[in-house]
């Protein structure tokens, strides 16, 4: 019993100095400046984008969107292969809506971009130093670099790249068609 309540305290511990030492910067905590996010639901998202790895073309490109996936699952969005280290870049521009580390996604960063557009960018090597929630970036900013990481650790490093058009993780489209 003793070792129970002991344990039962180091997890607590743990916790609460887990919760005391997080970065607030990184998280979607943050609420958005409000202006921004109205000049960006004003904006239109544009039809063709560039693509967000830096020196990739369009004909290196290969259409994965609905591929089949571990547990059933279905490829929402495309996969730009690219030497580890290779910069992403944001293709629109908009806010850091969030950064984190996820089972999925590994290290990922969410942009608000255009007509309340989200983007989504997956498997990063890591995140632009100093990169924050609530960031106004330009298209072509560098926000990441290209990885594995999440469940893509097993793989060749890319970037996994999404578009959802009615909010964050909602409305999926195929970002295929817009890359040029």
């Amino acid at each position: 019993m003793l070792r129970f309540i002991y344990a039962l305290l180091l997890g607590f511990s743990v916790l609460w100095i887990a919760a005391c030492t997080s970065s607030p910067k990184k998280t979607s905590s943050i609420p958005l400046p409000p202006a921004q996010v109205q000049k960006l639901k004003s904006m239109q998202l544009k039809s063709s984008l560039p693509i967000p790895v830096q020196n990739i073309k369009a004909k290196q490109l290969r259409d994965t969107w609905a591929a089949s996936r571990s547990n059933g699952r279905t490829h929402e969005g495309i996969d730009i292969m690219a030497p580890r280290g290779t910069k992403v870049l944001s293709a629109t521009e908009g806010l850091i809506a969030d950064l984190r580390n996820n089972n999925l996604g590994g290290k990922v960063v969410w942009i608000m971009g255009p007509g309340g557009s989200w983007h989504y960018y997956a498997h990063l090597d890591g995140h632009k130093r100093g990169l924050n929630v609530g960031d106004y970036v330009k298209k072509g900013d560098l926000i990441g670099y290209v990885g594995n990481t999440g469940n893509a650790r097993h793989t060749a490093p890319h970037l996994h790249y999404g578009i959802y058009l009615e909010g964050k993780g909602r409305g999926v489209v195929n970002p295929y068609p817009y890359l040029r």
